[in-house]
């Protein structure tokens, strides 16, 4: 199931305080779309690693009470406790944890109480983990387990990555290499024993490293530390692309109404590059002016940035140029 339609369902399932547990490979965003989620809901959100603690640290150490002769558990002080509190429980890597841990989660995810600890009424309970042949160092999740979860599995979807980027500021080079070749969105091969392959997660790092002021003689080996040899080498090598760019401002202004040049990887950089821009200059004139642009360009790449533009939430359909764009691409959109 894409990210997107995961977290509409996952969304609704914390409202009914039903466990959920999502799948996925290493990288490509599960504890991201829940930590969303809480942020979008206003709820509190606790990261706890199973595969961390011991039996008892969930549970409770237990101790002697003199003044009623019983021995009682004490409550682990990392969990929630102020009963008017809301939030997300998110127990991630969960099936990395050993099995004598899982099983002391056994009565916190079903019954919401484990020892004398009782998870607050306004707390959500979202599991996540990695699934067994994805060669993490997991354990085989106990069938009682398993079923006190709704499952879901998270696949790697290019177009909810693309409109997560867009959203985070994603450098437009790193969007439009992408968008080329999609497939080195996400390279994890689980037989191969490389260190560094290509995620959702490994493509942010190299945003971070790009912009970091790296020396440009150290780059490749930077970007290589994150997504492996041969996607940093692919990127860079479209990133020389975008030197052949005409100035985006340009378009914006109505000084540049064509492009000359037919290179589809020089279109899809300059479309991508469009978005970007056009979202810091929302103007009528410089939408006016981009939707005109985009009438000279081919139709697959015309639509795409107009899509994306909508998916940024500039108001194309409110410009002048939108009826004549409508007439020269309907037959492509029906």
């Amino acid at each position: 199931m894409k990210a997107s339609n995961i977290t509409k369902v996952v969304d609704k399932l914390i409202d009914r305080q039903l466990p959920v547990f999502i799948w996925g490979a290493p990288g490509i965003g599960k504890s991201s779309i829940v930590k969303q989620i809480a942020a979008e809901k206003e709820l509190e959100f606790l990261d706890l690693r199973l595969s961390l603690l011991d039996p008892t640290d969930l549970k409770g150490i237990p101790f002697f009470k003199a003044d009623t002769n019983e021995g009682v558990w004490a409550k682990p002080s990392f969990l929630p406790s102020d009963p008017g509190s809301r939030g997300i429980l998110f127990l991630d890597e969960i099936n990395t944890a050993p099995p004598a841990v899982q099983a002391s989660a056994y009565q916190l995810i079903l019954d919401r109480r484990v020892g004398e600890y009782e998870l607050p009424k306004g707390w959500s309970i979202v599991a996540a983990g990695n699934r067994e042949n994805d060669r993490g160092v997991v354990y085989k999740m106990p069938p009682p387990l398993a079923n006190r979860f709704v499952h879901f599995e998270m696949e790697v979807d290019f177009t909810d990555w693309k409109n997560w980027a867009y959203s985070q500021g994603i450098e437009s080079a790193i969007i439009a290499f992408l968008a080329y070749d999609k497939s080195m969105l996400f390279t994890f091969d689980p037989l191969s024993n490389e260190k560094s392959f290509a995620t959702p997660r490994s493509w942010e790092y190299v945003d971070s490293i790009i912009k970091s002021g790296i020396d440009t003689k150290l780059i490749l080996d930077s970007i290589s530390g994150a997504v492996g040899r041969e996607a940093a080498v692919g990127y860079l090598s479209f990133k020389k692309v975008m030197k052949e760019l005409p100035d985006l401002n340009e378009v914006l202004n109505g000084t540049l109404t064509e492009l000359e040049e037919d290179d589809p990887k020089v279109m899809m950089a300059l479309a991508i590059g469009l978005v970007n821009a056009v979202k810091e200059d929302q103007s009528d004139e410089a939408i006016d002016n981009v939707l005109k642009f985009s009438l000279e360009l081919p139709g697959e790449f015309s639509i795409m940035l107009v899509k994306d533009m909508q998916q940024n939430g500039i108001d194309v359909e409110g410009s002048s140029e939108w009826g004549e764009w409508v007439r020269k691409f309907a037959y492509l959109l029906s």
